[in-house]
Parts: C-alpha cells; structure tokens; sequence
C-alpha cells in the first residue's frame, strides 16, 4: 500500500508539471498512428472512447480521458475491481461486462475502440479494426497484443510506454502521456539500482490444470521478469500468452513461481494446485515453497506494470 501510495503521488505530481509546463506540441490532425500493421488516420481526437480489459481503462483514466469516454467494457465479468478503481470508474458505464458487441459499442455512438488481440478481438471474431472501420469506429491495439497477428520483437516495458505515448496523440494530452511515462521510467530505474547479477528462473502461473496457461517471450511477463532481474523460463518460446506441458515446467525447473491473480479460483487456491501437483515435486520452486503473487492489471501492459516490477524485484532478491 505504501509503494502504491508513493507511486500515485509520483504520477499525480508529473501529470501537474506536464500540464503546467508545454513539453510537446499539440497535435495536427488528421493524425496518422501506427497500430500493429496498420496505419490508422484520425480526423480528430475521439469523443466518445471505448476501452477494453482494466489495464486498457486504467491508462485511459490515468490520461485524463474520463470525459472523453463512452464508457468501457471487460472489467467486472473477469476481475474484480478494487474500491480504488471503482471511484475512478463511477459515472462511467460498463457496456459489457465481458465482450461488447458491435451493436453494443453503436448503440453507444463510439467512434474509437482501445482493445487488443486476445483483449476483447479475435482473428476472425465480430470486433477487429477491419469490421469497425467500416461503422466509423477506429481501433487502436494493444502493442504487446500484435504478437499475435504479426511477428514482433519480445516484449519489453516499450510497449507500454509507446501506447501512452500514441494515445497522448490521438487524445491530444501529449503532456500528459510524456510525464506519465517518465515517471514510470524513473521509478523502474530505481528499482532496478543494485539488482544482483545473478538472475533466478521464474515460471509464470496464470491457470490451468492439464496444462499451463503462462507467456513466453512475446507477453508482458516477459519485460516485467527482465526488468526484475529474473530470467523467464520460457524466454525462447515465440509466444505471447501461451499454453505449455508440466514437463516443460519440470524441465525448465524455476527457482520461482508468478501466480497471475484475477479469477474466481484465488491465488492461494492456484498455490495449493501447484504444490500438490505430483508432477511438479522436483522443481525448486516448489520444493522451496517460492511464488510471488501479482495481480493480473499488473501482469498485463497498462500504467501498474511499475508496481509489478517492485513486488517482483522484492521477492526475487529477497536478501
């Protein structure tokens, strides 16, 4: 609570320089981003925004864009929302607790979509930029997301960081995107002063049974474990988030496990699965009883991302 506290604080007084003090120009439309493979032109900063998934809505609100918005969708039919985040969201509707559908987002008279591939669109579902373009609804994707419609690089805390940049853009509060972002970068900085050059195996935990769901180097997990100082067990899988065998993790034997909290099966539920999974008994994490729990707005790419990094780093180089 303290590390979060400060780190609002850190934001809240960047966002206040930012907008006391011109750091970027404002934006000439039309304005052309990219998004994935794509290039998406803007007439002129959204009126009536859409956002998909927590992590999307939190960057939306820490720019600002509550005013901006139509409402968003995703949230309350996956996670929970903290109290925190309710009083950033109250007056604003949810007009779908898991997927909206296109009708949904008309009816709303949307004209921006922020969501991404496996975050509310599916190759080949209703909801793409390729169906909503047509509607007059533009559609801006999750970077980390492009993995899985284009080969990417992996993931890094850029991507993050280039989403707030581009909604700063398309939104016109570059200002605001620019401290927000540099606040971020500070704070990973520190963090990251004095990190040990040894850097623990970790396996990353999101759920499943017969198999596991976790990310390979193309996910999110993959920067927040770098950052930390740890090194992902699965870094040479071209993957996003993914499934793998338990004779993988077994395998790979991490000295660390990241429980992924978010759903109705808890994270101590997912702890005790993993513990008396027979298979698992000769891997050192297990073994020494080591998990590390995050919840899942921090494992997914949105503003948090710096509070994972934190806890992370913590209970990697516990000494």
């Amino acid at each position: 609570m303290i590390l979060r506290s400060l780190l609002r604080c850190t934001f809240t007084l960047a966002l206040l320089l930012g907008s006391a003090h011109a750091l970027a120009e404002a934006t000439q439309y039309p304005l052309t981003i990219q998004s994935c493979s794509r290039e998406v032109t803007f007439q002129q900063a959204p009126k009536h925004a859409v956002s998909h998934d927590i992590n999307m809505t939190q960057m939306m609100l820490a720019l600002g864009l509550k005013p901006q918005m139509a409402g968003y969708s995703g949230v309350t039919g996956w996670k929970a929302v903290t109290p925190e985040m309710q009083t950033l969201l109250d007056g604003l509707p949810e007009l779908a607790a898991k997927y909206p559908s296109v009708e949904t987002l008309l009816n709303a008279n949307v004209d921006f979509f922020f969501a991404g591939w496996d975050y509310g669109m599916r190759v080949g579902g209703d909801l793409t930029p390729q169906t909503l373009q047509p509607l007059g609804i533009n559609v801006y994707e999750l970077t980390e997301s492009c993995a899985f419609v284009m080969k990417r690089p992996p993931a890094t805390l850029e991507d993050t960081y280039n989403d707030l940049r581009n909604l700063g853009k398309i939104f016109d509060v570059q200002d605001r995107a620019n401290a927000l972002i540099g606040a971020m970068q500070t704070r990973v900085a520190e963090i990251r002063k004095g990190l040990p050059a040894e850097k623990p195996r970790v396996f990353l935990y999101d759920s499943g049974e017969d198999r596991a769901m976790t990310s390979g180097r193309l996910g999110m997990p993959q920067a927040l474990i770098d950052a930390a100082g740890g090194r992902n067990v699965l870094d040479d899988v071209e993957a996003s988030w993914t499934r793998v065998n338990w004779e993988t993790v077994v395998e790979r034997n991490p000295q660390v496990i990241v429980i992924v909290d978010y759903s109705e099966i808890t994270a101590d539920q997912k702890i005790r699965f993993l513990l008396n999974n027979k298979a698992l008994q000769s891997v050192d994490a297990i073994k020494h009883r080591r998990f590390i729990v995050i919840p899942y707005v921090q494992a997914t790419p949105g503003i948090d991302n710096v509070l994972a990094v934190a806890t992370l780093a913590k209970g990697l180089h516990r000494e």
